[in-house]
């Protein structure tokens, strides 16, 4: 190693002696490390809530023309056998809330919520979802609120579904003599 090499890693590490320099000494530094270290552990939540909020999207399905809500949570807690969660979602199109009931499974760690088929839904306006967590006996154990936002409205999805049945197969009503029309007719919102 040259001269030059050995200067260019003294200034790389600045080393014990000029911590000292700095006012900060070996010691408190460990006393330092041991205070975020017992910092970083009072972080953990003692929330007594089973649920957590893990996801939450609007799903476009451009080929089947139809598009949903879907919340996930995780579990953080065990919940008694027989517990369900009811969801009500927002309907874009107005009226009535759209409601979803679903058994929670004692090994189930993620819960997806899909709600029905949604209409009129319009990019960046924030929508409405209320889970609940009910036990067996219908008490209420958790109540989790939010809301969904959109990136995209809805008229992005065709009018009529793409294909149909179990095998994708092309539909006629679109596809006229099985050739692609020139331009898709979008979904319109009929609220």
């Amino acid at each position: 190693m040259s001269r030059s090499d050995r200067g260019g890693y003294r200034a790389a590490y600045a080393g014990p002696r000029v911590l000292r320099r700095r006012g900060v000494r070996r010691g408190g530094l460990a006393v330092m490390l041991l205070g975020l270290l017992a910092l970083s552990a009072c972080q953990r939540e003692t929330s007594d809530e089973p649920l957590q909020l893990s996801g939450k999207i609007f799903v476009f399905n451009y080929r089947l023309a139809y598009a949903t809500y879907m919340v996930t949570l995780n579990k953080k807690e065990p919940v008694p056998e027989g517990s369900v969660v009811v969801a009500t979602f927002e309907n874009p199109a107005g009226g009535e809330p759209l409601l979803l009931e679903r058994k929670v499974f004692t090994k189930q760690e993620k819960i997806v919520l899909e709600s029905p088929d949604v209409t009129c839904v319009r990019k960046q306006k924030p929508y409405a979802v209320t889970i609940e967590l009910k036990g067996p006996d219908g008490d209420l154990l958790q109540t989790v609120k939010t809301t969904v936002t959109s990136t995209l409205d809805q008229d992005v999805l065709p009018a009529k579904p793409l294909v149909i049945g179990p095998a994708y197969d092309k539909n006629p009503e679109v596809f006229k003599d099985g050739k692609a029309p020139a331009h898709f007719e979008t979904a319109k919102c009929n609220a």
